[in-house]
């Protein structure tokens, strides 16, 4: 069980876009990295080819180390601890205390 998981609100607390919140669209958890909607863009020139018949230039999300994001609880990053309740391991926000699943 991970700290962060996909389709979490999450804040970037280091880096170019520290401050900035959004939805965690990816976790790799063997490199430690994570896909945060619209932070890290980068410019990638594209080829045309079956997916894209234009080519051209894209803008996209790159990976952000899982160290530089805090997860957002009741709009406050916080810290994630985990807890035995009902005999499964839950998610607990440290701030408030409350499951987070």
């Amino acid at each position: 069980m991970h700290k962060i998981k996909r389709d979490d609100l999450v804040k970037v607390i280091a880096g170019k876009d520290r401050d900035k919140q959004g939805k965690v669209l990816h976790v790799d958890t063997k490199n430690n990295k994570v896909l945060v909607e619209g932070c890290n863009m980068i410019t990638k020139h594209v080829k045309p080819g079956p997916g894209s018949p234009q080519g051209g230039i894209v803008q996209k999300e790159a990976a952000l180390d899982i160290s530089n994001v805090m997860l957002v609880v009741d709009g406050k990053a916080t810290r994630v601890g985990f807890e035995v309740k009902d005999g499964k391991k839950v998610r607990v926000a440290k701030t408030t205390g409350k499951a987070i699943d």
